[in-house]
């Protein structure tokens, strides 16, 4: 049962980082820091002062640019890159001290929910803009921030909540790019003066 709680808790973490890269870390390393959570090594170096200065530094530079239509295209490209480690770097922290779990194991699927989260966030947002002309950005950057919040919280306290939260963006991840592709698609039979069967 701890085995299971401990992998919840490492793929909610994974997820958390797929909608904002920085927040999940800087979250840990702030409950590490309160004394709330407990790291070993290496880990224990996400509550040392400078990691939290930087993180803080990264997380509100991401909050901002995130925000701002074309900026946070250039943010998805790179979360696409930085997503996948952070998300590793999280859930190892959480199932460090579960040993019948690999590392391996847990970094690979920490890494397979950080990047399929972060893909379908970068798969999503140019939809948006298109269908709102930039203007619902801020908003679903907004969103996505405060579940990446929420869902590190949840992972690290209510691992189980955490785990169902994952499988429930999952879905809806699934749903929105089927249809963003379905649009694209449309989209591009209307540009080149195709119309579909009816």
């Amino acid at each position: 049962m701890e085995t299971i709680i401990a992998l919840a808790s490492s793929l909610g973490l994974a997820t958390a980082t797929g909608l904002n890269a920085y927040l999940p870390l800087l979250t840990v390393s702030v409950l590490s820091r309160l004394g709330l959570i407990q790291l070993s090594e290496p880990f224990d170096l996400l509550a040392h002062p400078i990691t939290m200065i930087v993180l803080a530094v990264l997380a509100i530079l991401d909050f901002i640019g995130d925000k701002v239509p074309a900026v946070d295209s250039v943010f998805h490209i790179i979360g696409l890159v930085i997503s996948p480690i952070a998300g590793a770097i999280v859930a190892l922290a959480a199932a460090q001290d579960v040993v019948a779990i690999h590392p391996a194991v847990v970094a690979i699927a920490a890494i397979i929910a950080a990047a399929g989260t972060q893909s379908a966030r970068a798969s999503i947002r140019p939809a948006v803009t298109a269908a709102t002309g930039g203007t619902a950005n801020s908003f679903l950057s907004f969103f996505e921030d405060a579940l990446s919040f929420v869902l590190s919280l949840f992972a690290i306290f209510l691992p189980v909540i955490a785990f169902l939260i994952t499988i429930v963006l999952a879905f809806v991840a699934y749903r929105l790019i089927r249809g963003a592709v379905r649009v694209w698609r449309e989209a591009k039979l209307n540009r080149n003066g195709i119309t579909r069967p009816l």
